[in-house]
C-alpha cells in the first residue's frame, strides 16, 4: 500500500485527464500554454499567505501543485522524465546541499548556510564558467529581479560600503533623470528613470526590505484610499469625474489621518 495515497490519486487523475478519453482542455495543453497559469497560481499562493486565510492557502497550494503535476505528466508522455524523477532529484539536491543536517558539516547561522549552498552549487557545476548572476530567472518581476541581481553581486563584494553612499546614488540618479526630462530626451529619460528605480531597489536591499513587497504594499494602500474617495463621493451622489482635485485631495487627507489615528489607537491597546 502506498504511503502517499493522496499524491498517487492526484497523479492518476491528471494522467486520466490527459488521456484519450480525458478532458479536451487538459489534453491540448502544452508546456508553453501552461506558463501563464504557473505564474498566476504562484501569485495567488502569495495573496493567500498575505490574507492569512488558511483554507484559501491550502486551496491555492493545490492549484500550484497541479501545475507541477501537469508539466511532469506532459514530460512523461514525451518519455523525458516523470514526477518521481522530479521528486527524487529534488530530494538528492536537498540532502547534498545541506551537509550540516544530513552530514558532518556545521553551519552556525543562515549566512553560513547560504555560503555553503553556493560553494556546493559551484562544485556541482565543475569547471563550467558561469557568471555570478547566472541563474537569476529572466521572467522575475522587474523589482524582484533587480534586487536578486544586486544581492548576487554583493556576495562577491561588489557593493556599497555604507548606506550614505546608496542614498547619494539615489540623489545622483534623480538629478540625472531631471536633466534628461529638461532636455526633452525621452529615450534618455527612460534610461535614467530605470537607473533611479534600480538605485531605490538597492536602498531597499541595504535595509533588508524586499522592494517588490514594499511597492505592492504602497499600491494596495493607494488603492484602499482611492476606493474610499469613491465611496464617500458616491454617498454625496457625486462622480469623481465631476469633482475637483482639491475635493479629492481633502478626502484623501481625511482618510490618511483616520488610518493613522486608528493605527496609533491599535498600537496603544497593544502596549
Amino acid at each position: 500500500m502506498s504511503q502517499h495515497p493522496a499524491l498517487d490519486r492526484l497523479l492518476d487523475i491528471v494522467a486520466q485527464l490527459r488521456g484519450p478519453d480525458g478532458c479536451p482542455w487538459d489534453r491540448e495543453q502544452t508546456l508553453k500554454s501552461l506558463k501563464p497559469y504557473l505564474i498566476e497560481e504562484a501569485y495567488e499562493v502569495i495573496d493567500a499567505i498575505d490574507n492569512g486565510d488558511t483554507a484559501h492557502h491550502r486551496e491555492e497550494l493545490g492549484d500550484l501543485l497541479l501545475q507541477v503535476v501537469l508539466q511532469a505528466q506532459i514530460r512523461t508522455e514525451q518519455d523525458d522524465f516523470n514526477f518521481d524523477d522530479v521528486a527524487h532529484d529534488l530530494s538528492e539536491k536537498l540532502i547534498r546541499r545541506h551537509p550540516h543536517v544530513f552530514g558532518d558539516a556545521t553551519a552556525e547561522d543562515a549566512d553560513a548556510v547560504r555560503k555553503k549552498w553556493d560553494q556546493i552549487k559551484a562544485e556541482e557545476k565543475g569547471n563550467e564558467q558561469r557568471s555570478i548572476l547566472a541563474g537569476v530567472p529572466l521572467h522575475l518581476p522587474a523589482l524582484q529581479k533587480a534586487q536578486r541581481v544586486q544581492s548576487r553581486a554583493a556576495r562577491v563584494g561588489f557593493d556599497w560600503d555604507k548606506v550614505a553612499d546608496v542614498i547619494a546614488k539615489v540623489h545622483e540618479e534623480l538629478e540625472e533623470a531631471h536633466e534628461a526630462m529638461q532636455a526633452g530626451d525621452q529615450e534618455h529619460l527612460a534610461e535614467e528613470l530605470g537607473d533611479l528605480i534600480f538605485a531605490v531597489v538597492n536602498l531597499s536591499r541595504f535595509h533588508g526590505i524586499r522592494a517588490e513587497e514594499a511597492l505592492n504594499a504602497t499600491t494596495a494602500k493607494f488603492t484602499r484610499r482611492f476606493n474610499e474617495i469613491e465611496t464617500r463621493m458616491a454617498a454625496r451622489n457625486r462622480k469623481l469625474s465631476d469633482c475637483t482635485l482639491e475635493e479629492m485631495d481633502a478626502i484623501w487627507d481625511d482618510v490618511k489621518r483616520e488610518e493613522r489615528a486608528n493605527s496609533n489607537g491599535a498600537n496603544s491597546e497593544n502596549d
